[in-house]
């Protein structure tokens, strides 16, 4: 992650627009063209001490008040949005994972996800050929990351 000036100067320009870091992925594969994971991007901002906006701050008193979204497993860790998408976090990561758990998206199919030890995101449907829509992955990728960071991640 070697960046000159100038495009040290663009990612902080990015993150005062208050662009998300899958949106700030985007630009530097298409601005500069530079392929970074999500979680390099994380580490590229964290380099930079930069902090990226929050658009809605996360509401203690409502999550005290939610049943968690997925009940099955009580040793993980949930985070839920009503009508939307919730993940949950895995106690154990699953095999060749760094972090792994679940998510189930606002049409109610459910899928694993797992970061590899590369930083990589990948995500299993449990229906075959299952494509979530895009405003539920920028949800699913919002609370994932909020998730994370509580993890110190």
């Amino acid at each position: 992650m070697n960046l000159d000036d100038e495009q040290r100067k663009k990612v902080a320009e990015w993150i005062t627009q208050g662009l998300k870091l899958s949106e700030i992925q985007n630009r530097l594969i298409s601005e500069l063209g530079l392929q970074l994971t999500y979680m390099d991007v994380r580490l590229l901002v964290d380099d930079l001490k930069l902090t990226p906006k929050d658009i809605e701050p996360p509401k203690p008193a409502n999550l005290a008040t939610q049943a968690p979204a997925m009940t099955a497993n009580p040793s993980a860790k949930t985070a839920s949005k009503p009508g939307g998408v919730s993940i949950s976090v895995d106690q154990i990561a699953r095999p060749g994972a760094v972090v792994s758990g679940k998510v189930t998206f606002s049409d109610g199919n459910t899928a694993d996800w797992y970061f590899d030890q590369a930083g990589r995101l990948g995500l299993l449907p449990q229906q075959t050929g299952y494509r979530p829509s895009a405003p539920d992955l920028q949800q699913f990728q919002a609370a994932l990351d909020g998730e994370l960071s509580k993890m110190g991640f």
